[in-house]
């Protein structure tokens, strides 16, 4: 099997990382692929099984855990895992294609480690904390307890945006879409 390339994006959430991961998914040219991770948290609105994320049960996921399924998993939050399954890197590659994640900080910087030339990690930064709290407030999907607990853990996460490739500040999306667009195309053709 032909191995492609792996273009992971991690940010704090509201950093706008899914949007930007979404918009290169559309740019055919970049031939790319994304990469669905499994969790064991509830499903949010109308997010659908094997398109937003592979939901397991909390025993699932930690038989996986146990027989080495997952390239990289993280309790992102208590009882809340997330991870990568090797199969679905396989499944993209057997196509020819591109991986592309949208994770945390840990899982994508423990994908550059395992795969440091195969991988373009790019970390989505927000201009402020102010504004991360008010684009989580905005989507309208989550209590104020768990969006107290993901700006709680935003300081951690940007403290690790010199760990990555590439930093994009995403204050103007249209900006950060393009440079987004242009690191990956510069990447993925080189």
């Amino acid at each position: 099997m032909k191995q492609g390339k792996l273009i992971v994006f991690s940010a704090p959430s509201g950093s706008g990382k899914t949007t930007i991961v979404r918009h290169l998914l559309r740019q055919e040219e970049l031939n790319l692929e994304f990469s669905i991770s499994a969790t064991s948290r509830e499903k949010r609105g109308n997010e659908v099984h094997g398109k937003d994320y592979y939901y397991l049960s909390l025993k699932e996921f930690k038989n996986k855990i146990k027989n080495e399924e997952f390239l990289e998993w993280e309790e992102v939050y208590r009882d809340n895992f997330y991870g990568t399954l090797k199969t679905e890197i396989e499944r993209i590659w057997a196509k020819g294609k591109h991986v592309i994640f949208d994770i945390d900080v840990s899982g994508g910087l423990r994908i550059k480690r395992k795969f440091p030339e195969q991988t373009l990690a790019i970390f989505v930064k927000p201009p402020d904390l102010n504004e991360l709290v008010r684009r989580l407030k905005d989507r309208g999907e989550e209590s104020e307890e768990k969006i107290s607990m993901r700006v709680a853990k935003a300081p951690a996460e940007l403290a690790t945006a010199p760990l990555f490739d590439e930093i994009v500040v995403n204050e103007s999306l249209e900006t950060a879409l393009k440079n987004a667009y242009d690191l990956v195309s510069g990447f993925v053709n080189g």
